[in-house]
């Protein structure tokens, strides 16, 4: 049996990288799988993906989660193939990538990011809740993924890190006034992914990422995974409002070892 049988989750963003994994961990573990990607090719191409893994039964969408239409209508599919809903991730992020740094910027740039990684979130929470948990006898329950960046800056990437303290933020309130509903908010917070970006780096430049990091690699999507999927099992069910972080031990250090002196 898996921990998630007959459970019906919804996993935005799961068409690409760590939600790929996060699909097939939920998957393997017995539940019904919803999730989108930003684009009709996007979605086809995370469901391509999943298939060559042998993930099947996976109902792939195409969703942009800043477009509230768009998420409404995300909605209707799941009630009408599922009629429940029991677990949302959500997952999808704007990276704010190759925006330059705050003073060239474009503002309309860092609305992008915020769009989706703040209000999106927002949205599709709120559409969760209102559509299914608080029908359900059974309430549901909703995993952020969030960044240490939130907590601790990185250069020429503003909009990415107020975007992640946002949802920090964010689920803190929406677990204060979720709880009395029986509705549950965590957040899985990681450093480093082994994603794509990590296959055009220069070895070196990955070794000294590495280097960053107290247990010395970065994590695996499996690893990211696995810490969402327990805040989203009965294993949590005293938890809410938390951030935990999967970083390697990155936050719990002052600076990284060869700089320590």
């Amino acid at each position: 049996m898996g921990k998630f049988d007959g459970k019906v989750v919804l996993v935005t963003g799961g068409s690409r990288n760590t939600g790929l994994d996060l699909v097939e961990k939920f998957v393997r573990e017995g539940a019904k799988v919803f999730t989108c990607g930003s684009t009709a090719a996007s979605t086809a191409a995370g469901a391509a993906a999943l298939a060559s893994r042998g993930v099947v039964g996976v109902t792939s969408l195409a969703c942009d989660i800043s477009d509230l239409a768009q998420v409404r209508a995300l909605f209707d599919a799941v009630e009408r193939e599922a009629g429940r809903l029991d677990i949302l991730v959500n997952n999808a992020a704007n990276q704010g990538l190759g925006h330059g740094g705050p003073l060239e910027m474009d503002p309309a740039r860092f609305h992008e990011v915020l769009n989706v990684n703040v209000i999106g979130g927002f949205q599709v929470t709120q559409q969760a809740c209102t559509r299914f948990f608080m029908k359900q006898e059974s309430r549901g329950v909703v995993v952020f993924l969030s960044s240490n960046t939130a907590t601790r800056a990185i250069r020429r990437r503003t909009a990415y890190c107020a975007s992640k303290g946002a949802v920090n933020s964010m689920v803190r309130a929406l677990a204060l006034d979720l709880a009395p509903l029986g509705i549950r908010v965590n957040c899985c917070a990681p450093g480093y992914i082994n994603t794509e970006r990590w296959d055009s780096l220069d070895p070196k430049i990955a070794a000294r990422r590495r280097l960053n990091c107290p247990l010395r690699r970065e994590a695996r999507g499996s690893d990211i995974a696995n810490v969402v999927a327990f805040l989203a099992s009965d294993d949590s069910s005293n938890m809410t409002g938390e951030i935990v972080t999967c970083d390697a031990g990155c936050s719990c250090q002052h600076m990284p070892e060869d700089l320590d002196l």
